[in-house]
């Protein structure tokens, strides 16, 4: 198959899941023989701009004929068979969705958020769920100021979900949600369910797995209150002033709540912040823990790190909603705890500390889990089936699976890491 990929990179500076889960559905592309061709832009280069260019940046988010112009050409020139939509924002737009009408392509997108129906795309507000924007107008998002907590930030998201829903929900031939707790909701908002299917994201098999008992509680991800940072903070606390687990807690990752979480962690034994890893780096933190803990307060809708923890064999302490619900089976693969309860989540991260045998029983279920839903060969499967679909419905042939059914949804179970600012 020939496929051209759409993306909008995140800033560097920052943990992306979305940016990882593109760069490895291309690698594993290519791998299995597809031509595979990229069209991006990349959130690092708006610093480089002019006053007048920054400027402008909010007044692209919605519509950015430019985009629509170089794509369309793009598309009429290479003819590939399918292209493949990550993220628009914010300086593609959904003007690549009326280049590839153009050209005469079909589109496929995967959804790794909620921003079709929420404008910052995360369903929360003020650390708490919301919905006050689906299914109907997005002006609450700018009285509160929902993205970044500015009601000017907030007002080109509006703007793009109210003028350009339409164009999505129809210009689109296939959206792969991430999970089906995703797509649940996405159904309920009133998107077209045969055009959603459930494809969850694959992760490479890791170079490094969990031989032992693990030597610390590992928190990856961005520092954000909708990630569950203060929930976690608040949790260790109290298992501390008990006498601790045994172990300390590794923090890796950064973002907005990196100084409080700094000054938390200075000066104590039982954790360690560590900043930004690396990929490799990534790898033998998981590897080498206990655990992973996944305590997010707004509703994931996959939890990337849940599953690179399972590939390692390694269990999880997840939040007990949104997709971790089909992530982790609760006392199996891992625990789950009571959505925002710091005693709940204490009690979880103490059992699988603390129960050593289980604990190694629930890895060894876990790395069972991501053989059969998980693995790159899976998801390969699924992400071509995905496209010949596309492919058959633009060419007037009705006769692919069922959205919600076939191959493509798969076992039971479903990043993003990061939400808006990052990722699945």
């Amino acid at each position: 198959m020939r496929i051209l990929v759409v993306h909008n990179r995140y800033a560097s500076a920052q943990p992306s899941g979305e940016n990882k889960v593109v760069d490895q559905e291309i690698e594993l592309l290519r791998a299995a023989g597809h031509h595979v061709e990229l069209f991006e832009r990349r959130s690092d280069t708006i610093a480089a701009r002019s006053l007048p260019g920054k400027v402008a940046v909010p007044l692209l988010v919605p519509w950015n004929p430019a985009v629509r112009s170089e794509l369309a050409a793009r598309l009429r020139a290479e003819r590939p068979d399918v292209v493949h939509v990550h993220n628009v924002f914010p300086l593609l737009s959904p003007a690549v969705i009326a280049a590839c009408a153009d050209a005469g392509v079909p589109a496929v997108a995967t959804l790794h958020n909620y921003t079709q129906i929420c404008p910052p795309g995360t369903l929360q507000r003020d650390g708490k769920p919301c919905t006050e924007c689906v299914g109907a107008s997005p002006l609450p998002a700018v009285r509160h100021g929902c993205y970044r907590n500015s009601r000017l930030a907030t007002v080109p998201l509006a703007v793009s979900l109210s003028v350009n829903r339409r164009r999505w929900w129809t210009g689109v031939e296939r959206f792969f949600c991430i999970s089906a707790a995703q797509r649940e909701v996405l159904v309920a908002a009133g998107m077209p369910a045969e055009r959603l299917a459930v494809k969850h994201n694959f992760v490479p098999e890791p170079e490094e797995r969990r031989a032992g008992d693990g030597e610390h509680l590992l928190y990856l991800g961005r520092l954000a209150e909708a990630k569950g940072v203060r929930l976690l903070m608040a949790a260790w606390d109290e298992l501390a002033a008990d006498g601790g687990v045994g172990v300390p807690l590794v923090i890796a990752g950064t973002g907005p709540l990196e100084p409080e979480v700094t000054a938390w962690a200075a000066g104590r034994d039982d954790v360690r912040y560590v900043g930004l890893y690396d990929t490799a780096e990534c790898r033998k933190a998981l590897a080498r823990s206990v655990a992973v803990v996944a305590p997010s307060t707004w509703l994931e809708a996959f939890g990337l790190v849940v599953v690179e923890a399972m590939a390692a064999g390694v269990p999880a302490v997840a939040a007990g909603h949104g997709a971790f619900v089909e992530l982790v089976e609760d006392g199996v693969t891992g625990l789950l705890h009571r959505p925002g309860d710091a005693a709940s989540l204490a009690s979880r991260i103490r059992r699988i500390a603390v129960d050593r045998d289980r604990n190694r029983e629930m890895g060894r279920a876990a790395r069972s889990r991501y053989e059969q839903g998980f693995s790159p060969t899976v998801g390969l499967d699924r992400l071509v089936e995905g496209y010949r679909t596309a492919i058959a419905v633009r060419a007037g042939d009705g006769n692919g699976p069922s959205p919600a059914g076939g191959t493509e949804t798969g076992a039971r179970g479903g990043d993003t890491r990061t939400g808006r600012d990052g990722g699945s």
